[in-house]
């Protein structure tokens, strides 16, 4: 049990101590004990005795005719698969669960103590001890500070062996069946048969023992206690490695990219009329050149006579287009072997063909008509898809595009919300670890900081040996409770917010869907493939004020699927969550500090004091001051400084420690085994029992006990003698 000694304000309480001046005068001797740098720390002792047996209350009753036989089945527990199936069900084990699978008292205490979050672990001789931290003692007096030291254990005590069997008592209910078949490997089976000619009744009574349970004090170690700030920042988390396999996309059949139609080709069957503006060639023998005058015309000049000229230049309608098809260009003119040449790109024809007017344009520069009215030629004229025939294509194919994509990402997002269920059901079905192994840690984790924090030498290493010399570090203890504290979550702004906003994000939130297309990153080959705590969700629900408006209510909630187990101790805080943690590596991991304490060598308490009055340990801030005298505190005390009182008190710690005889006195159990004591308590003293008591266990065996009743009254016969 440990105490701290109010009044003396040490270095390690620099940061604090402006926050202590200006707190309520009334809470300044409280604040001062918390931050004192010495305390004490009474040790304890529980012992167990096994006493005898006895029959309990009757479990279970069967008669029996005259020449049957009975089986009796018994399960000692309900089967290996039901209580497998239970702890399915729950990520973090509860004590009152946990401490059913126990079949001892002694192994359910101590499990009890490695699970409580209110407790300070050391280890000593290989073993466990736990430490409870009581209120800030005024009073430097040995005797004072054993005995409320001592009350606060047997209230402790008596509360936990009370709850340990009490669920040892149900964990032995038993049940008892008349099927001859089971697969449980733990039954019993008993064969009960009657050879009387008269009706046998038995009545199946639990076997009970009684266990004795006695405390005694074993010793008084001054300690020296260190405050560290974020003392689980340093630890790392286990990374759940889970590859997501990519989305099965071949049931999604990629549509086809409708493409544009093709050009087409449309032939016209034309002519070319002879049309006789001057002369005398009616009969359309003569071949005609382009005029110099007229370009539209053409001209033959007679050896005598006058000039024949004719029509040079032709516009030709053409069929409307097809459907959906506009007039492109000219594919080609055939003439079928006729006399001519001709133009279509003059510039004056202007666009030609012409899709505006769907008309050709031709004019000739060399033509004989071979004595026809007419020249007849074909025209293949070339048709393109407009382009509201290409943009309707376009859309299609961008809807049909776009539906594809749509059932992809429907797609990709199932498989990402089932991967998260998947993770989250695995990350819930990991056990922690073992909790010395967990708890080991956490005192490398704050002695190393605390090493690096005084900085006694240039070498952290010298600097451990010398703490080691004084102070027993193998039994250091350490509590880190961070129930009043807790951080706002990142991206909140602390001006302008008390509570969560919109982009604010948990200790570890759900990741994105990861991208496809992303390149792996060597520096991080597992990106995005593992998992490192429990995932959160910024989510938004509806709150309603005097007037029943709802506004926005964001919070920083935690995923849970209908398969995980219930979400561990600090879920709906914020916590980082370790996967493979306990409930007290989740709080050590989240606290914003830790105090540790670590006791003093036996033998070394005036050389412990000298060493932490030293300037760049603790100082001797507030030794000057006087004394406050408390009730039942040594004479010697009165008139005496914080810092005189303290050393009197090393003395008589180094005297006691020190003494043959108060050592042998915590060994004197083991030698006479159980001593009663005169009413069950007393006060502590120095190295002695001060409480013991006695607890009934059931077992695992049932006695089949004979018994008889009054048909009549139908009262239980007493036995026959």
């Amino acid at each position: 049990m440990y105490q701290p000694l109010a009044g003396w304000l040490g270095r390690s309480s620099a940061q604090v101590r402006p926050t202590l001046e200006s707190a309520p005068q009334e809470l300044l001797p409280a604040a001062a004990g918390l931050l004192s740098p010495v305390g004490l720390v009474n040790l304890f002792r529980e012992y167990f005795f096994e006493f005898d047996t006895f029959l309990g209350a009757p479990a279970g009753h069967i008669w029996i005719s005259p020449g049957g036989t009975v089986e009796v089945v018994e399960s000692t527990r309900r089967t290996l698969v039901e209580r497998t199936a239970e702890q399915s069900q729950e990520d973090s084990r509860k004590v009152e669960e946990s401490l059913t699978q126990q079949d001892d008292v002694a192994d359910a205490v101590k499990e009890d103590n490695a699970n409580d979050t209110k407790l300070g672990v050391t280890a000593s001789g290989g073993g466990s001890l736990g430490v409870y931290h009581a209120e800030a003692s005024a009073s430097f007096s040995t005797q004072s500070t054993r005995k409320t030291s001592a009350e606060t254990t047997h209230k402790r005590s008596r509360i936990q062996t009370s709850k340990v069997t009490s669920e040892i008592k149900r964990n032995f209910k038993t049940t008892f069946k008349t099927v001859t078949e089971t697969t449980d490997t733990t039954s019993r089976r008993y064969v009960v048969q009657n050879t009387t000619s008269q009706l046998v009744n038995y009545e199946l009574r639990r076997k009970m023992r009684k266990v004795g349970v006695q405390l005694q004090h074993i010793g008084t170690r001054l300690s020296w206690q260190v405050f560290l700030e974020a003392p689980g920042r340093e630890l790392g988390l286990g990374d759940l490695v889970h590859v997501i396999p990519p989305p099965d996309l071949t049931s999604v059949q990629k549509p086809d990219v409708v493409p544009y139609p093709a050009a087409r080709q449309e032939t016209y069957h034309l002519s070319v009329p002879f049309v006789l503006y001057q002369g005398a060639d009616h009969d359309a023998n003569n071949t005609y050149q382009t005029s110099d005058e007229n370009q539209d015309h053409g001209i033959f000049r007679p050896d005598v006579g006058a000039n024949d000229i004719v029509q040079f230049r032709f516009d030709y309608p053409l069929p409307p287009p097809p459907d959906g098809f506009r007039l492109s260009r000219i594919g080609a003119l055939d003439f079928h072997g006729a006399q001519v040449r001709y133009l279509t790109d003059s510039p004056d024809l202007g666009t030609n063909p012409d899709p505006v007017a769907n008309k050709l344009a031709l004019r000739l520069t060399y033509a004989n008509w071979g004595g026809q009215r007419s020249m007849p030629f074909d025209a293949v004229m070339v048709y393109e898809p407009t382009s509201e025939a290409k943009a309707a294509i376009d859309k299609a194919n961008a809807q049909a595009q776009g539906a594809y994509q749509n059932q992809l990402t429907a797609l990709r997002r199932q498989a990402y919300g089932n991967a998260v269920r998947e993770r989250l059901k695995l990350a819930a079905g990991i056990g922690p670890r073992p909790s010395d192994d967990l708890r080991a840690e956490e005192r490398q984790t704050v002695y190393g900081k605390l090493v690096r924090r005084l900085e006694l030498t240039t070498d952290p290493h010298l600097d451990s040996e010398l703490i080691r010399q004084i102070f027993d570090v193998d039994e250091m203890l350490y509590f880190a409770v961070p129930e009043y504290w807790r951080q706002l979550p990142a991206g909140t702004d602390p001006d302008t917010a008390t509570t969560p906003g919109e982009f604010s994000l948990g200790r570890y939130p759900v990741p994105p869907a990861p991208d496809p297309s992303a390149a792996t990153n060597p520096a991080h080959p597992l990106a995005g493939q593992t998992v490192a705590s429990w995932y959160s969700n910024t989510d938004t629900d509806n709150a309603w004020d005097a007037q029943h408006h709802a506004t926005p209510e964001w919070r920083v909630d935690y995923l849970i699927t209908e398969d995980t187990r219930p979400a561990p101790m600090g879920s709906s805080l914020g916590w980082l969550i370790q996967l493979d943690g306990d409930e007290r590596r989740n709080e050590f991991l989240n606290a914003a500090w830790a105090k540790a304490v670590l006791p003093v060598r036996p033998g070394h308490e005036l050389d412990a004091l000298a060493w932490l009055a030293q300037a760049q340990v603790e100082g001797e801030a507030g030794l000057d001051q006087p004394y406050p005298f408390q009730p039942g505190d040594p004479a010697e005390y009165q008139g005496k400084t914080l810092g005189q009182v303290l050393t009197l008190l090393a003395k008589e710690l180094q005297t006691s420690n020190g003494d043959i005889a108060n050592a042998l006195a915590t060994e004197t159990v083991f030698e006479h085994g159980f001593d009663p004591l005169d009413g069950g308590f007393r006060p502590a003293q120095p190295y002695q029992i001060f409480d013991q008591w006695t607890e009934v266990l059931p077992t695992d065996q049932v006695v089949a006990v004979q018994v008889q009743y009054d048909p009549r009254t139908g009262q239980q016969l007493p036995p026959q003698a």
